[in-house]
């Protein structure tokens, strides 16, 4: 029977309470346990799809499709289970749900309330895939107290009381914070934030306190005796070089142990952390450095490319070298020129992104990679800007451009080489698409297949003939240019099983100039980087032991 562990948090966000749960999952995995992990998120928004990168981050997208929390993206990254649609779920979707099934009648006409009708919402949620796995992570987004987590919380305090006896704990992650002045570290905060816990009904097992350094013996004595926990329940989080030396340092800690303990599982099997003994190994002991320039629009706020960061760090792992990783903003460009910019990177990512802001600047970055012979990859929008900047400065079309960037009223502003996509094939039918639907979640989204061209560089760095990788765009290359382009060397080297949709562009006469569509940043991990950036990476090291 699968038990659960709900993690929760106090006194402040943005504590790392991802990070915990996926390490976390990272340790019952070293000792032979199945996980899967869930993110519950507060926020009134049905998912984060239609949120700004600066309100919310990246956007994760899993392979059936869903846009969710980029926490997801830490879980995939640290236990390697792929996330899927039911591991994340919103009050928007919540509430959605409970009023549709109010629209058809479901309740019988009885009056619809918070409790006990969102409540058990949530925890049918909670149940989806019961029995699949050893355990359930679940991870309730924001801090105990606030208003809007408050039917979760009382939805996980029922379910705790519904399964068997044993069968849940709680995990609740806090800050003691440091006052220089007295030289004290304060426990107040977190006896009060688990105050607040308690009196909604939910008393922790577990207590993770998040530190610039080591609890003493004192302070963790006092949480334990006020907070009611046991004091080797009281697990220091203490502030870390590298997000990938958490399994290690929560393991030192005790925390694996303590969960184990308050399942009461023993004797608890022995871990085996040889796996991310060699991923820390890696991050701290590398053998050379390369320089990337990621030019993008929303530079500003890096969680809006947390993917594309931790997957530039994994490519540093393959080829044993640290990836020092320069957000450039894109519109930089617009009144300065791209060279004195990117004079000295040994390689150029263009990332994702939407509208029109920024794009000149990024065909500027192209232009620049191409004509210097400097390693890049433009991901998504990036393969887009690589195909327009063939398109103006090679084909001779000065006016390419992108549907996308048509004004308001829909007037053509450019030859559309980009397009909106309006058809295209998902699964075993056909999905349709206007310019006037609605924004969340129609999108193309999910795992796609595509077939490589024999003999070309991606074939190569994949060492298969098709492949499956996420995607998250509504425009797409359009293949009446191809001939084209590829008169002037842009070949078009994968492709939509039935032809119809370009996947990948690469250049031959290039060192490495690769542009792809999907987003290959979503499926890499420590353990195992995407070969596409393992191989952007090699390309890139190779550049800087020439300088």
């Amino acid at each position: 029977m699968t038990r659960y562990v709900f993690i929760t948090g106090g006194v402040v966000s943005s504590l790392g309470k991802g990070l915990a749960s996926a390490a976390l999952g990272a340790l019952l995995q070293a000792r032979g346990f199945t996980v899967r992990l869930r993110k519950l998120d507060p926020y009134l928004n049905v998912d984060p799809g239609t949120m700004s990168p600066f309100e919310h981050g990246e956007v994760f997208v899993t392979d059936d499709g869903a846009e969710t929390d980029l926490d997801l993206g830490h879980y995939e990254r640290f236990t390697g289970v792929a996330a899927r649609a039911t591991d994340s779920v919103s009050s928007g979707r919540i509430y959605s749900t409970v009023l549709e099934k109010e629209r058809r009648g479901d309740y019988l006409g009885k009056t619809i309330q918070v409790i006990p009708h969102v409540t058990d919402q949530i925890k049918e949620f909670l149940k989806i895939g019961a029995g699949e796995t050893d355990f359930m992570l679940c991870e309730i987004g924001g801090t105990v107290g606030d208003i809007e987590g408050l039917p979760f919380f009382e939805a996980i305090r029922q379910f705790s009381q519904d399964q068997p006896r044993g069968q849940c704990i709680f995990m609740h992650l806090t800050l003691l914070p440091y006052i220089k002045a007295s030289g004290e570290l304060k426990t107040k905060p977190t006896q009060h934030s688990v105050k607040e816990l308690r009196a909604i009904g939910i008393a922790p097992d577990v207590l993770v306190c998040r530190s610039e350094g080591p609890i003493p013996v004192k302070e963790r004595e006092k949480l334990a005796l006020f907070c009611n926990v046991r004091p080797d329940s009281v697990i220091a989080a203490q502030d870390l070089k590298s997000i990938y030396e958490a399994p290690l340092a929560y393991h030192r800690e005790g925390l694996d142990q303590a969960v184990l303990d308050a399942f009461q599982i023993s004797p608890a099997p022995r871990p085996n952390l040889v796996r991310w003994e060699d991923v820390a190994d890696r991050v701290e002991n590398p053998e050379g450095e390369v320089k990337i320039a990621v030019v993008g629009k929303y530079t500003q706020l890096e969680d809006a490319y947390k993917s594309v960061g931790e997957a530039l760090t994994h490519g540093g792992m393959a080829n044993r070298v640290r990836v020092r990783a320069e957000w450039i903003d894109a519109e930089i460009f617009d009144a300065e020129d791209a060279g004195a910019h990117l004079e000295g990177f040994h390689g150029i990512l263009v990332p994702g992104g939407f509208g029109e802001r920024g794009t000149e600047g990024k065909i500027k970055a192209v232009e620049f990679a191409r004509t210097r012979q400097v390693p890049y990859f433009g991901i998504c929008l990036g393969m887009q800007m690589a195909v327009i900047e063939a398109a103006r400065n090679l084909v001779g079309l000065d006016d390419a451009g992108s549907e996308e960037f048509d004004d308001e009223a829909g007037q053509a502003r450019f030859t559309p080489v980009v397009y909106h996509l309006k058809e295209w094939v998902q699964g075993n039918h056909s999905v349709r698409r206007k310019k006037t639907d609605a924004k969340g979640g129609t999108m193309r989204l999910g795992a796609y297949t595509a077939h490589l061209s024999e003999g070309s560089r991606v074939a190569g760095i994949y060492g298969a003939p098709s492949i499956e990788e996420r995607h998250r765009h509504r425009y797409e290359v359009d293949m009446a240019f191809r001939e084209r382009l590829e008169q002037q060397g842009l070949m078009f080297s994968g492709m939509s099983p039935d032809g119809r949709l370009p996947e990948i562009v690469e250049r031959p006469d290039h060192p490495w100039f690769i542009g792809v569509q999907f987003h290959p940043e979503l499926k890499s991990k420590p353990f195992a980087p995407h070969p596409l950036f393992a191989d952007f990476v090699r390309a890139a090291t190779d550049v800087s032991r020439l300088v």
